[in-house]
């Protein structure tokens, strides 16, 4: 293999180099500087010329927007000059010492002759034998140099020997070491290294390099999320990133020794078009980088939500129907980062494919065994094929066939017939699109029980998804603005397929056993997995995405061969597919009036069956961390209060049977004798009996008789443990009533840091108040440490004493200021029997909560019961409240709504009484 030193910066020239540095120039002025008499004089030269390079190539990039690889070049060319520059510098100035034997090289992106704006510098410094007193005295001063000029560098001294010794053992330095270009210094040295790290190094070790370097990605990928569609992803070592990018070149240059990226065809690796994706994807990734890294003033490489619409912006994205300008950038972004994960597929299949001739494989996965039938198909190396290049062309049904057969007989899927697929998916037409046999392959693919997602997402990056089901191309890389959902809307939608069929091969079984149920007493499990497919398959379109998607579903349900009940099944699922998760996290569970209402929406048992394992694969498919036990404890709360109601047509126990019964079971558990049992009932009233949990009336009993026995009922008294069966952490209050009294302990709670996911609040028929919540902290976990707990008390208590009610805690959450929220406020006085419900939709922040707590009773209202939620930046608040034990009249209703969207929007506004 022929082993050439790159001297040009990438693929093209630097245009107009000397108006980014004068190099002439500047070593004369350092010729003629004298460091004796004035010192630093060469870093302040060197630090003017720096400036002024990156002033140009920050000015040309803004011109060029789009041209980031331009940008790129063009730095790595200044920071060379930079290097040489101060290089010489130092030899004249130590003319004693003997330059000689020392070489500057450029390795990794320095290498390669690519550098963000805030790159580090990578470089070293190398060599022919150990090096000298004088060789180290140059090495360090130069890097001196470079740190005054407030460089970052990644550096090292190696002599040749060692950087070959090193290169054996660390595969990162001998990737670094592939791309290594000289610098400046003796170039010999460079020559010697390159000769050897040939031989000794890179002869014989391609299968070892290939499986190393995929192993290192795979690695790199699981700590970026494991997803090239995570809608905050970093553009340099994600998933889709230009890394990965690298990734391909690093093994072709080692495989076959390319100099430049474009030299992978000729080594068969990819196809002409296939490098034109490659180098337009190329060229988007480096222009958003160097944007990034030039809106941050520093080396960032997360596309956070505070950068993506300031560089839409750059980038001359705009707004359209149905979406934002940020929207359209993103969606590009991902169908680029889409387009490196096509071509890393088919790159490394084809590069699997070559050494495996030459017995070199480097282990692809594939399953080897036998398929029952090929239906034309054949079968290479254990992988499916095409009989000719011309297979799809003769018959487009065969795309579908391709996929039903990868899934049916779980075999992965050619390089060549990927290619070929990739090539002639827009062949599927409308003729394909309504062939019957078409749409069984299709929804042979999507019902499977094995790994559906892994099939899906081949065709869907094969552009055959998108050509067969429109509607779904249409969703393809298209990201939602917003804090909440971590991936691609398509992405979403297959990983929540993903997770239904685990659930149906009982897989998740611990952390869902009611769903691992119930999916085995459906009638139809197509409706289940087609509901699933289009429940937001209508994101993007510029209205209500669940009525539009009910009509989409209508349209393609007969389609794919379901029937009219069964397409009335998924069409009610899709338009519907919000009502469990929000009923169940914004209203009161234990008010019969919720149940009601629900249920008269839901109308039958197999639609509640559905609803629940749609909600909850949806749910855990928005991303890691989004499921928790509170929310499995609402939905299953719900699902089974309704299963009652749907199952007997009435509920089983009236009112106050239930709260005689649970008073039974508290003596019981408790031991006490009937007077003392018969007193704690009496306190309490019927809507505490039907709302708190077994467990937590038992902790509560406890704690009032505790509190009377030890301290009277003149202290408030705080008990903060661990709450197992929603996996959150419970605080309950026991005190004097008093006004305010919800808006000090939510400040209370607010100013330790917790996070309240729900409350619900009693006062006994002597004058007290008995408040229990469940918080998290900012991690979204209970407390687990005891001082944390402590601090806690500490703070609820301190604000429950203080005379005047305590001020609201300041602060804001990341993402406040890229995302504005504007708040609304909701009244529904038919919500529930007793109460007016009112519901807030706001930007979360800390003490959100108890700034519109502050409101409420400032309106001299009476909370009964508080739900939160949250969905990324969007806070959820609903509070069923009344003013003197009934319900709000409409002018009591416009004035609270005015209060508390004053206190939503403006922090610190409101006032308690």
């Amino acid at each position: 293999m022929a082993w050439e030193v790159m001297v040009s910066h990438g693929l093209e020239a630097v245009t107009a180099p000397r108006a980014i540095i004068d190099r002439r120039a500047i070593a004369a002025r350092l010729a003629d500087a004298d460091e004796a008499l004035h010192p630093g004089i060469a870093s302040e030269i060197l630090t003017e010329a720096l400036a002024g390079g990156r002033t140009e190539i920050a000015r040309r990039l803004r011109e060029e927007p789009g041209n980031g690889r331009a940008a790129a070049r063009a730095t790595c060319f200044l920071h060379d000059q930079i290097v040489r520059l101060a290089f010489e510098f130092i030899c004249r100035g130590m003319a004693s010492a003997d330059a000689g034997g020392i070489t500057v090289v450029g390795v990794g992106g320095t290498g390669r002759g690519e550098m963000a704006p805030y790159s580090d510098l990578d470089m070293m410094l190398m060599t022919a034998k150990a090096a000298s007193p004088a060789q180290q005295q140059i090495a360090g001063a130069l890097l001196r140099v470079l740190w005054d000029l407030k460089l970052k560098i990644g550096h090292s001294v190696r002599s040749v020997s060692q950087l070959i010794a090193s290169a054996k053992d660390d595969i990162t330095v001998r990737t670094a070491f592939l791309e290594a270009r000289w610098l400046w210094g003796d170039q010999k040295v460079f020559d010697l290294a390159v000769r050897r790290f040939q031989k000794e190094i890179v002869a014989g070790s391609a299968a070892d390099f290939v499986a190393a370097k995929l192993a290192e990605r795979d690695a790199r990928h699981i700590r970026m999320g494991d997803s090239r569609y995570v809608v905050e992803p970093n553009v340099k070592d994600g998933k889709g990133g230009l890394r990965d990018l690298h990734t391909l070149y690093w093994i072709g240059k080692y495989v076959h020794g390319v100099q430049r990226p474009a030299d992978l065809v000729k080594a068969g690796l990819l196809s002409a078009a296939e490098f034109r994706r490659f180098d337009r994807a190329e060229r988007f990734l480096w222009s958003v980088r160097c944007h990034l890294h030039e809106l941050a003033g520093r080396a960032e490489e997360r596309l956070n939500f505070d950068y993506q619409p300031r560089i839409a912006e750059i980038m001359h994205y705009a707004d359209r129907p149905g979406k934002a300008a940020v929207e359209r950038f993103m969606q590009f972004y991902f169908l680029n980062a889409k387009t490196v994960g096509d071509l890393t597929g088919v790159f490394l299949a084809q590069l699997d494919e070559q050494m495996g001739k030459k017995g070199l494989r480097f282990a692809l996965p594939t399953i080897r065994r036998r398929p029952k039938r090929l239906g034309g198909f054949v079968l290479d190396r254990g992988r499916i094929s095409i009989p000719s290049d011309s297979y799809f062309r003769d018959d487009p049904i065969r795309l579908l066939e391709l996929f039903a057969l990868a899934s049916r007989e779980q075999l992965e899927i050619h390089p060549a017939a990927m290619r070929a697929a990739s090539r002639d998916a827009k062949l599927i037409k409308r003729e394909v699109r309504n062939d019957p046999r078409a749409n069984q392959l299709f929804l042979e693919v999507l019902t499977s029980r094995v790994q559906p997602e892994l099939v899906l997402r081949w065709m869907n990056e094969a552009g055959v998804f998108g050509q067969f089901v429109p509607d779904f191309g249409r969703v393809v890389a298209q990201m939602q603005f917003d804090m909440y959902h971590h991936y691609t809307v398509d992405e979403h939608s297959i990983r929540a397929l993903g997770l239904l069929a685990a659930i149906e091969r009982g897989e998740l079984k611990h952390d869902h056993p009611l769903s691992t149920a119930i999916i085995k007493q459906i009638a139809s499990r197509r409706v289940l997995y087609v509901a699933v497919l289009l429940h937001d398959i209508a994101k993007g379109r510029g209205g209500d995405h669940s009525v539009i998607g009910a009509e989409v579903a209508r349209k393609l349900c007969p389609r794919f061969g379901l029937d009219s009940a069964e397409t009335e099944t998924v069409a009610w699922l899709v338009r519907h597919h919000l009502l469990l998760s929000s009923t169940a996290f914004k209203r009161d569970l234990t008010d019969p009036q919720t149940i009601e209402d629900f249920v008269h929406q839901v109308q039958s048992p197999e639609r509640l069956r559905l609803l629940l394992i749609l909600t909850v694969v949806d749910i855990r498919a928005v991303g890691p961390g989004v499921w928790n036990e509170w929310k499995r404890t609402l939905l299953r709360t719900l699902f089974e209060a309704a299963e009652e109601r749907l199952r007997l047509g009435h509920k089983q126990h009236g009112r106050s049977e239930l709260v005689q019964q649970r008073q039974r079971e508290l003596a019981a558990e408790l031991g006490w004798t009937a007077g003392a049992a018969r007193a704690h009932a009496r306190r309490l009233p019927d809507s505490y009996w039907l709302a708190e949990p077994a467990a937590w009336q038992v902790a509560n009993a406890l704690q009032i008789a505790a509190a009377a026995a030890h301290i009277g009922t003149t202290r408030p008294d705080v008990v903060v443990e661990d709450d197992p069966g929603t996996g959150a952490t419970r605080v309950s209050i026991f005190t004097p009533d008093r006004e305010a009294l919800f808006y000090r302990i939510c400040a209370g709670l607010a100013a330790a840091g917790a996070d309240i996911i729900d409350a619900r609040i009693h006062t006994t028929r002597d004058g007290m108040a008995l408040d229990n919540l469940l918080v998290l902290d900012g991690r979204g976990k209970p407390y687990a440490d005891g001082r944390l707990r402590a601090r806690l008390v500490k703070s609820v208590v301190a604000a429950l004493d203080e005379e005047a009610p305590p001020p609201l805690p300041g602060g804001h959450r990341r993402g406040a200021v890229t995302f504005d929220v504007a708040p609304s406020v909701t009244i529904a006085d038919r919500a529930s029997t007793r109460t007016t419900v009112v519901e807030v939709h706001a930007r979360d922040r800390p003490a959100l909560l108890a700034g519109l707590a502050a409101a409420i009773h400032a309106q001299r209202l009476d909370i009964h019961s508080a739900h939160i939620a949250t969905y990324g930046e969007r806070a959820v608040d609903v509070f069923y409240l009344t003013a003197g034990g009934k319900k709000l009249t409409a002018a009591q209703g416009e004035r609270l709504r005015d209060a508390l969207i004053e206190a939503a929007a403006q922090p610190g506004r409101a006032k308690a009484a």
